[in-house]
């Protein structure tokens, strides 16, 4: 047995003697795309005890996106005379309208691009060109979605904008405890974010709904640590907030992204599927960058759209049901041919539970 296996089977034995000695079912959520996956990946869902399980969250950015804003950007893909540059994610995500991959096939100029700053060299070399990017995702990608409008302000670029669809992890995971339908007794944080937000970040978390709080990493043996000690926590009816990641994440964060994140942007009440309005949980541009925002400069206004009839995405991502649970999944909802989000995104819950675990008849 390796060093790395053994450390794994260490941990799922103080996860089996906690399990044991609680009694009770218990659920605990991952809020991290990447965290759904590599638990899927290392089998830890198949190495846990019965009576623990680990549900899916609201953690990966395109699922999060509400159909409304996924209208908007497509909108913003058939501006006249702009070029659209986005991350490869949100390419097949539908909307009302088809999806930004069908609109670059009608002839709409959109691009995938893998930074920020890459939009804003486009729009450098193309001063007579429009040139929108599509900013969707969490704190991990915030602040570099700041630092380019920084830097297009810097090198006078007026011809490059942002369609924001930025949130933030906390208010979301605050609105699910408050909301009281999701029974979770604990949260596996998410490596990527907690890099920036810190390890503070979640101490709220603990100390008002006393639901214990692990940082973790993403390999198996990491995983299955965090989920140990989680469990040892409400064994012991003592929640508290734990740094297991600490190669990467710091009680502070990164207090320069924080700072560009400050200086550019500003929160408000935004949007999320399956969940609603979460006050505070967004990022909007600030009156010094407004000149920045593309839906205030070519008229783009979000509305209200339903979900694709029979998609249960909202559900998958605040744990109130399973990807098997959605007579859509596997069968008119694949990879090859998605109709929500959590299907389309490499970070979606259907798609883990599609490539992983397609076969299981799991049920809550």
């Amino acid at each position: 047995m390796t060093p790395r296996d053994s450390r794994t089977s260490d941990a799922l034995g103080r996860l089996e003697e906690a399990a044991a000695a609680i009694g009770r079912p218990v659920a605990f959520m991952e809020v991290c795309g990447t965290h759904t996956v590599a638990a899927f990946r290392c089998g830890i869902h198949s190495l846990m005890p019965a009576n623990v399980r680990l549900l899916s969250g609201p953690g990966c950015p395109v699922c999060v996106t509400s159909q409304g804003d996924i209208d908007l950007l497509i909108s913003a893909g058939g501006v006249a005379g702009a070029t659209l540059c986005t991350y490869g994610d949100m390419l097949r995500v539908t909307g009302s309208q088809g999806s930004l991959q069908e609109a670059r096939s009608r002839g709409a100029d959109v691009r995938v691009v893998y930074s920020a700053l890459d939009a804003v060299k486009l729009a450098a070399s193309q001063p007579a060109r429009q040139v929108i990017f599509a900013a969707v995702g969490f704190e991990t990608t915030a602040p570099a979605t700041a630092i380019a409008i920084a830097q297009a302000a810097d090198i006078g670029a007026a011809n490059f904008t942002v369609l924001v669809s930025h949130k933030t992890i906390i208010p979301a995971m605050s609105a699910l405890l408050s909301g009281g339908q999701v029974k979770v007794e604990g949260f596996l944080c998410p490596g990527h974010v907690s890099v920036i937000i810190g390890a503070d970040a979640y101490r709220p978390i603990v100390d008002r709904y006393r639901k214990p709080c692990v940082i973790a990493g993403f390999e198996d043996y990491q995983i299955a640590a965090a989920m140990a000690r989680l469990t040892e926590m409400v064994r012991d009816n003592a929640p508290s907030l734990e740094n297991q990641y600490p190669q990467v994440v710091t009680s502070a964060g990164n207090v320069r992204a924080q700072e560009a994140l400050s200086r550019v942007f500003e929160t408000a009440d935004v949007q999320w599927r399956g969940v609603g309005v979460i006050p505070g949980s967004g990022l909007v541009l600030r009156k010094e960058y407004a000149r920045f925002d593309a839906a205030r400069r070519f008229g783009l206004k979000a509305v209200d759209v339903p979900e694709p009839p029979g998609c249960r995405c909202g559900e998958v991502i605040t744990g109130l049901c399973t990807p098997a649970e959605c007579a859509l999944f596997g069968h008119a909802c694949t990879p090859v041919n998605p109709v929500g989000p959590c299907m389309v995104s490499s970070e979606g819950t259907c798609q883990a539970w599609f490539k992983y675990k397609r076969r299981s008849s799991d049920r809550p």
